[in-house]
């Protein structure tokens, strides 16, 4: 029996981005399409099997500890962030300010879809949702040097709205325009005590 189940909710790629190796900061670039690989998108600062460990998993690993890399993507919500612009008061939030990979449209909640879910290319370029992203001080910074007196308010407009890190399961072109269905893990949710 599959443990992953096919939904009828899809979503559109409306933007894509690669953050450059030799990053002055976290800003992504513009592109169109890519070959998305087991390693993430060649060229881009997330790509590759492993990283070192960050701040977000010293829980588990002294920081600089080499880890499979599960960080590969940063994916946004369009809806989500238009209500982060709104926030902030600003009409709209360029990708770029947030290092993001890919902006789709379509999916509620997007920031909340269960860990381990898969967003399936039509080609078969499966996309794993590791977890949400939380905000962090780096797209703030970017906003309010592009934005002045807008990028403040970005950590709180954005907690529940950051979208998710994401990591590639079976490599495959994918494009603005493409269209992912989800797919979920047909678990129950925890019942902690």
């Amino acid at each position: 029996m599959p443990e992953l189940i096919p939904t009828d909710h899809y979503a559109r790629i409306t933007w894509m981005g690669s953050v450059p190796q030799n990053r002055p900061n976290i800003r992504s670039q513009s592109i169109e399409t890519a070959f998305a690989s087991y390693a993430g998108i060649a060229g881009d600062y997330h790509a590759g099997l492993t990283r070192a460990s960050c701040v977000r998993v010293t829980s588990q690993h002294p920081k600089g500890t080499e880890i499979r890399n599960v960080r590969q993507l940063s994916i946004l919500s369009a809806e989500e962030l238009d209500i982060i612009a709104k926030e902030i008061g600003l009409e709209a939030i360029n990708p770029v300010h947030l290092g993001a990979s890919l902006v789709v449209e379509g999916i509620d909640d997007f920031t909340h879809l269960p860990p381990n879910s898969r967003l399936q290319a039509e080609n078969g370029a499966t996309i794993v949702v590791d977890m949400q992203n939380g905000p962090c001080n780096y797209p703030a910074r970017e906003i309010e040097n592009d934005h002045p007196g807008h990028g403040k308010g970005f950590l709180p407009a954005a907690r529940g709205r950051r979208g998710v890190c994401a990591w590639i399961e079976r490599e495959g072109q994918i494009s603005v325009g493409d269209v992912l269905r989800l797919h979920i893990p047909g678990q129950r949710a925890w019942a902690h005590k």
